[in-house]
């Protein structure tokens, strides 16, 4: 299981709501009240949902609302050092 961390939880539950944005297969969970975790099996299956994000970011124009909250998941997921290492 590979657990990845995204600061600001409240808001970002509120936007995967909001605005139907993609999630992870394995889930989302809560860590405190201020932090937000991806669940993935493996890194393969979190590049996996960094190209789903990347494809619907896409198709968002430039100052499209959702833009922040899949830049903060795709900087999580592309900083994460066991993803960095599995892209290596």
């Amino acid at each position: 299981m590979l657990i990845i961390s995204v600061p600001s939880s409240t808001s970002l539950t509120n936007a995967f709501d909001q605005f139907d944005l993609p999630r992870p297969l394995s889930g989302t969970d809560t860590e405190g009240t201020d932090t937000m975790v991806l669940l993935f099996e493996d890194e393969e299956e979190a590049i996996e949902y960094l190209d789903a994000l990347e494809d619907y970011s896409t198709g968002l124009d430039d100052d499209a609302i959702q833009k922040p909250y899949i830049n903060a998941l795709v900087s999580a997921i592309s900083n994460d050092d066991f993803v960095q290492g599995y892209l290596r």
